[in-house]
């Protein structure tokens, strides 16, 4: 119910603007079935921003949950996002974690490579990275997924090939996909130990299926990604991102980061 509230919280005229930017290869598909395109930030919602990085089924519930009960009116949204957000890494992501992964985690984001010293992310941070996300279609067998945080690039095998036996790990990992209806399935494997967007380790027997479904109304995209790792995970991890159609934004080169002179610890 509460991602069903995201996905119909906007309007307007993008569903037009939608259409006609379509590629004309794609217009004999379904308008739920193509993402072509550039899409960014999460629909400007309460719930939309508790998942403008990642969420989870049950962060989104403890919210609802705290913004229906009439104690918490006084109390400042921020607040109860920070509540909502420490339920689900508590309730939901230390119990999936093995004992291995629990003895660092949570990780402190301040020892993020990523942070610490302007290295870009691993696949798990990587793939539900905030702001832009264009996806292109670059021949017929593939699709080419391009990320404003750090101008990551991942391609998509899209001909039914599998990952060859000698590919070796890599940081964006090796990503083959199909389209089951409408949903678009990505499985990625293949993948360099990293950290994962709720700051634990994972190992690279990780292995992520990504399933990208378009709203009817083509305004979001939303990702549901079950994380599965026999090293770090006792069992599958489930997360959400949702991005909106944005197509008069571009990806600019990502020149943002600054190598910080002063660190402070313990902020998630």
């Amino acid at each position: 119910m509460a991602i069903e509230r995201i996905l119909n919280a906007r309007a307007g005229v993008l569903v037009l603007i939608a259409y006609v930017s379509m590629p004309a290869f794609s217009q004999t598909q379904s308008a739920s079935r193509n993402f072509i395109g550039m899409w960014s930030d999460p629909p400007v919602t309460i719930t939309g921003d508790f998942c403008a990085s990642w969420c989870t089924d049950a962060g989104i519930e403890r919210l609802d949950a705290l913004l229906d009960d009439p104690k918490n009116d006084a109390r400042p949204l921020a607040e109860l996002r920070a509540e909502a957000d420490n339920y689900q890494r508590e309730n939901y992501i230390r119990p999936h974690l093995t004992d291995a992964a629990l003895k660092t985690y949570p990780l402190d984001r301040a020892d993020d490579p990523s942070f610490l010293r302007c290295e870009p992310y691993g696949f798990a941070q990587q793939f539900i990275a905030r702001h832009q996300l264009e996806i292109r279609q670059p021949a017929k067998d593939r699709l080419e997924l391009r990320y404003g945080e750090w101008d990551a690039r991942r391609t998509i095998y899209m001909d039914g090939r599998k990952r060859p036996a000698n590919e070796a790990p890599s940081r964006l990992g090796y990503s083959v996909g199909r389209w089951e209806g409408d949903t678009l399935l990505v499985e990625t494997s293949g993948i360099l130990a990293s950290r994962t967007p709720w700051q634990s380790e994972h190992s690279d027997q990780l292995r992520v299926v990504e399933r990208f479904t378009r709203s009817k109304d083509g305004k979001t995209l939303t990702l549901t990604a079950t994380m599965t790792d026999p090293l770090d995970l006792r069992e599958p991890v489930v997360i959400k991102h949702i991005w909106a159609w944005a197509p008069d934004q571009v990806i600019a080169p990502y020149d943002q980061c600054e190598i910080p002179t002063e660190v402070k610890k313990g902020v998630r």
